[in-house]
């Protein structure tokens, strides 16, 4: 279901957005990996090695690979491209989303593996001063040692996708309002919600848009709610070269990572409970027993989460132009809060570190996507490219009749939809980072939500989803800091108090009152937040809950806590974003599908539908790139011993003893590939991915679990926009490096044999 108002908080290619703090640089051509291959031995500039098969991209439905089989086949797959047609079918069904990264199912026993990056929440739940798993990582010697991922932690298990577009579209194009068609699509979604989860516990359903809107898929998951920590390893081997590696070939990180699915006595999901015993899964991957090479085909099965191919060269333009800059400075000055915040206080760092890493993670990529997009030319080429399929649609009177002014009309609606750009950015902004703030903002809502019957709710207020808010609600508890939570909201409204008068959203007259900010605006902000936050109640878990499940809105109105007082006085503005964005995506639901059926149709049907989270293959080879024309081809495996190179003691190239120690008495065991001469620490492949892809499983010709997707290269970022052949690749750790981590260095000998390997390392 479309996002809208304070719903739009999560990080997007054109609103907030953040990654990596230091500089982006490209990679360095003088690095060990970067090798020359026999291709590029003359003076003529090099390119990347090209094979039987370029991959041109796409983040494909399963059910899209019916129509590829011939070239699947022909890359040198070996498993039926029929069988990946079915979500619910081996290996897909395996294949699991934890609502925000992805893993896959490798033991009966509910284990699931996925990136070290995306087991951070947990980590820092679980952490305390004198005991910092973000550091030590943490092994469970037994299963009763595995730890809560939190109350909020979810494994999500596609169960079916079923086509619904005519039920959510019957009848659009005839109403004339754009808030009408709006509230008939929502109504729509939420009867077929209401259906496919009634009298069914533990099963969630949602309906996913795809094609700009043209398509709509029923998506039914088991949603297992009692997720435990397992295994990951230190942050000198899950996090190895932090920072300054992040989005960097060439790569030695270890970034994988184990929970464990819980489920009750009865095999249905339940929350945390003694009682409850590992989930058995339908489907647990093979792990690979054959060595993968250069040019091997390989595949990602997993949940990207949003990509912005199938937009106007206008929405490019301003994301180039406007939004991109803004992300970079919106991460710039955050992290810079972050770090003061950290250092004035280390009691509260380790709640601030996955705020710092989830800030950072996105600055980098946007800085590549600017990049791209400007230097790389890949703005000029979305808009020839547009102009292209305006030209195309024109030719013939037939597809002028059918797809009409689609592309200018979504033009013209994105453009108008930003007159309150800055307004609406404090209050993004408001929302991503504060805590309490969206706590408060979430009682008012619900208070006003819950006097309506319940068909006639916002879908995040219905009685399906009071459970989950209260969890959140519970979750908070494990991340909230006063302190970090004071500095984001003075943040907030200092930035808002650059803006003209007349473009501010009133954050910072909210929190002055009357007063009016003087020659140093941050003192009197941070005298007035004092003030809210000393007196607050939203800070303490029961009141918060009581608040949530009981309030009403008349009650709210008279109470005198200043941060509900917060809610409530920007209330106004937060429903005026709401009711905007409601009507925009009732006008985009009408101009949106012309544009894209129109790039579909000129594309034979072989597109690929944006990433929106919900299950996707993409396949390829594993290939080297030239990270420019003329430079030397980089090698697409990393050997074992350049972790040791690297290792200088300081983070974040910090190896553990014990991995260097196994080293230098040379325990490599039956992990190393004859071919490179050592055990493979990650690799490259040509495929595309996006966010939301971090855990997936990358399988190799026979489906076998070969590795992990974490990350992607610096010159590839504008690919989110274009797909570029030539230069875009895929980061994953080696099924070996994982494998050799378990047996030399942290002696997980228990979860090896649960995965059918034997340890062979003393």
């Amino acid at each position: 279901m479309v996002g809208r108002g304070l719903k739009l908080l999560g990080i997007t290619v054109l609103g907030l957005g953040c990654g990596p703090t230091p500089e982006a640089q490209p990679p360095k051509e003088t690095t060990s990996t970067a090798v020359t291959t026999t291709t590029s031995t003359t003076s003529t500039p090099a390119a990347t090695p090209k094979g039987p098969f370029e991959n041109p991209g796409g983040m494909w439905l399963p059910e899209q690979l019916a129509l590829q089989a011939d070239t699947f086949k022909g890359v040198g797959f070996s498993i039926d491209p029929a069988v990946l047609t079915k979500p619910t079918e081996f290996p897909l069904g395996a294949v699991v989303s934890l609502g925000g990264c992805s893993a896959s199912f490798v033991s009966p026993d509910g284990l699931v593996i996925t990136n070290h990056h995306c087991v951070i929440g947990a980590l820092q739940v679980n952490s305390k001063e004198g005991k910092n798993l973000l550091k030590d990582g943490y092994l469970a010697k037994t299963r009763a040692d595995e730890l809560s991922a939190g109350p909020a932690a979810r494994v999500l298990v596609t169960q079916s996708m079923k086509d619904v577009t005519m039920r959510v579209r019957e009848g659009l194009l005839a109403m004339k309002d754009d808030l009408a068609r709006y509230q008939a699509i929502e109504d729509r979604q939420k009867l077929l919600v209401e259906e496919c989860e009634k009298g069914r516990e533990g099963i969630r359903c949602s309906v996913a848009s795809f094609f700009g809107g043209a398509e709509f898929r029923l998506i039914e998951q088991l949603e297992i709610r009692d997720v435990r920590l397992v295994y990951a390893p230190p942050e000198g081997v899950g996090n190895y070269g932090g920072e300054i590696d992040n989005w960097r070939w060439p790569r030695h990180s270890g970034d994988f990572a184990f929970y464990r699915a819980y489920v009750g006595k009865e095999g249905k999901p339940a929350d945390l409970g003694d009682k409850n015993v590992p989930y058995r899964p339908t489907h647990v991957l093979k792990l690979a027993k054959e060595a993968l090479s250069p040019g091997d085909p390989v595949m990602v099965a997993g949940y990207p989460a949003r990509t912005s191919r199938l937009t106007t060269a206008a929405e490019t333009r301003e994301g180039v132009v406007s939004d991109l800059p803004y992300t970079v400075d919106f991460c710039d000055a955050y992290l810079a809060e972050l770090e003061a915040v950290k250092k004035a206080d280390p009691k509260v760092a380790i709640k601030a570190e996955p705020f710092v890493r989830g800030l950072a993670n996105t600055l980098t990529n946007v800085k590549g996507q600017i990049e791209g997009l400007t230097k790389g030319g890949l703005a000029d080429k979305k808009a020839s490219d547009e102009a292209e399929l305006k030209k195309w649609i024109d030719a013939d009177p037939g597809r002028a009749a059918k797809y009409g002014k689609g592309v200018d009309d979504v033009a013209r609606l994105f453009l108008d939809s930003r007159k309150t750009l800055e307004a609406d950015r404090t209050m993004r902004e408001l929302g991503r980072l504060s805590r309490a703030y969206s706590a408060a903002y979430t009682i008012v809502r619900n208070a006003e939500e819950r006097a309506k019957p319940n068909e006639a709710r916002d879908p995040d207020y219905q009685d399906r989803n009071q459970k989950r808010l209260e969890q959140s609600f519970k979750q908070m508890t494990l991340q909230y800091s006063p302190v970090i939570d004071a500095a984001m909201v003075r943040l907030a409204a200092e930035r808002e108090l650059k803006h003209p008068e007349a473009k501010r959203a009133g954050l910072a007259d909210a929190i002055l009152g009357k007063k009016k900010p003087g020659a140093n605006p941050s003192a009197d902000l941070k005298a007035a937040l004092k003030g809210v936050y000393d007196k607050t109640k939203v800070g303490d878990e029961a009141t918060r809950i009581k608040l949530l499940t009981k309030a009403t809105v008349a009650e709210l109105e008279k109470s005198d806590d200043p941060m509900i007082k917060l809610a409530l006085a920007l209330r106004p503005r937060t429903k005026e974003m709401e009711e905007r964005d409601k009507k925009l995506t009732g006008a985009m639901a009408m101009a949106r599908p012309l544009f894209v059926g129109a790039m579909k149709e000129k594309a034979g049907g072989k597109l690929a539908p944006d990433a929106n989270s919900t299950l996707r293959i993409t396949y390829g080879t594993v290939r080297g790139y030239a990270p420019k024309p003329g430079a030397p081809v980089y090698a697409p495996f990393t050997p074992l011993a350049e972790v040791v190179k690297k290792h200088t003691g300081k983070d974040p190239f910090e190896a553990p003893k014990g991995l260097l120690d196994a080293v230098a008495a040379k325990k490599l065991g039956g992990y190393v590939d004859a071919k490179l001469g050592d055990v493979p620490v990650n690799f490259l492949a040509d495929l595309d991915i996006a966010g939301g892809n971090s855990g997936s499983a990358t399988l190799n010709a026979r489906g076998e679990l070969v590795g992990l997707a974490f990350d992607g290269n610096y010159e590839s970022m504008a690919s989110n926009w274009i797909f570029m052949p030539d230069v875009t690749r895929s980061i994953h750790v080696d099924l070996r490096y994982v494998l050799w981590v378990m047996d030399a260095v942290s002696g997980a000998d228990v979860l090896l044999r649960e995965m059918g390997v034997e340890p062979t390392i003393e």
